[in-house]
């Protein structure tokens, strides 16, 4: 099981702090940075071996791999994203030989205990389906990534529905079982070929049509993906409990 970490994103909402920094290199405590929150998380759930795609300002990435490695025990591969200020449809594609063979991903702006990818992992020994990390706990609001599900599973992923027909909202964590992949792999090139504009999950509906995806409860855990500089200052305090 590998981990596989979206982080080629420009990060537009934190402006200026990110003009010529990763979203994902923000600090959140005195010595880490929300990567370095991820990697910790991943490894310390047995999950060492890692890709990480790059795109905006990919070089500090670059340049902060050797700490993460010799921090936290992990291996890092760094995989271009060609086309950063595509949508993370295309992102996560290029990172596709790297959860051929099974992985945790991870959005590389979400902090978050290591207590969901414990229970992704718990879960995929009895579940063959493509897992989302599901908060079905918090108050949902209109700019979540709400998730519809039914007795075959998850029946709708989108941004743009009723909030009081979603089960809860993906937090950005999921694991791809290797059985997924390939038909995963498909449907990001149909996701991203139709409009660049989209985003995985728009591809992972096309699987959850099939049947495919299913979901894994958070529990009332605090957690929160780092959009903006509110956000930030949430991952910070959540941190200071974690």
């Amino acid at each position: 099981m590998r981990g596989v970490i979206l982080a080629a994103g420009q990060g537009q909402r934190l402006r200026p702090d990110t003009d010529h920094l990763p979203k994902t290199l923000l600090p959140v405590t005195a010595t880490e940075t929300i990567l370095d929150t991820i990697v910790r998380g991943l490894v310390e759930v047995g999950v060492a071996d890692l890709a990480i795609t790059v795109g905006h300002a990919a070089e500090k990435i670059r340049e902060h791999a050797p700490v993460l490695e010799d921090r936290y025990g992990a291996r890092v591969a760094i995989v271009d994203n060609d086309k950063p200020h595509w949508n993370n449809a295309y992102s996560l594609w290029t990172a596709r030989g790297h959860f051929a063979d099974g992985a945790i991903l991870v959005n590389g702006d979400t902090v978050h205990p290591t207590s969901v990818e414990r229970s992704l992992l718990a879960a995929a020994e009895d579940d063959p389906r493509l897992l989302l990390a599901l908060d079905d706990h918090k108050t949902l609001t209109e700019e979540a990534m709400k998730v519809r599900t039914g007795p075959g599973g998850v029946e709708l992923i989108h941004k743009a529905q009723p909030v009081e027909s979603a089960a809860g909202e993906y937090i950005g964590v999921s694991l791809i079982p290797a059985a997924v992949a390939e038909d995963l792999v498909k449907a990001l090139e149909a996701t991203f070929e139709r409009d660049t504009t989209l985003y995985y999950e728009d591809a992972y509906q096309l699987l959850a049509e099939a049947g495919r995806i299913g979901t894994v409860s958070t529990g009332p855990v605090a957690w929160t993906e780092v959009d903006d500089h509110a956000d930030w200052a949430l991952a910070k305090a959540i941190l200071k409990d974690l």
